[in-house]
C-alpha cells in the first residue's frame, strides 16, 4: 500500500529528496507523473483515469508534505523499507489504508515509472 503522511508532519522537508520516485511534494505544489520518473505521454492513474505524464495536478495537501499514491511505491525495487518513514524524526509517513497494493503491485507500478 502506499504511504501517507498525517497531519503531524512538521514540514521538515526529510522525506522528500529520499523518496526514490519523487512522489513526495511540498504542501501546494501541483505534482505530476513525470516529475522524477522515466515516463512520456499516456499514464494511467488509480483511479482508472489516464492524464499526460506531464499534466501537473493540484495539490493533495496545502499546509504539510504530501505523497501522491499514484507515484508511491514504498520504495520496492529500491530499498528494503519506505525511505520517507525512514527518516521522519515525528513518524508521521505511514501506511494509507485507502491504496492496498501488493508488492507485485508496487514493484510493476515501479517499472512502468523507471524505464
Amino acid at each position: 500500500m502506499a504511504i501517507k503522511i498525517t497531519d503531524e508532519c512538521i514540514n521538515c522537508g526529510a522525506c522528500e529528496p529520499e523518496c526514490p520516485n519523487n512522489a513526495i511534494y511540498e504542501g501546494g505544489v501541483e505534482w505530476a507523473i513525470a516529475d522524477g520518473t522515466s515516463v512520456k505521454g499516456a499514464f494511467v492513474l488509480m483511479d482508472g483515469s489516464t492524464t499526460d505524464a506531464n499534466t501537473r495536478h493540484e495539490p493533495l495537501a496545502v499546509d504539510t508534505y504530501y505523497i501522491t499514491a499514484n507515484k508511491c511505491t514504498e520504495c520496492q525495487g529500491f530499498h528494503e523499507e519506505p525511505q520517507c518513514a525512514a527518516v521522519c524524526p515525528v513518524d508521521c509517513c505511514v501506511p494509507d489504508e485507502m491504496y492496498r497494493e501488493t508488492v507485485d503491485e508496487l514493484l510493476a507500478k515501479k517499472d512502468k515509472m523507471h524505464l
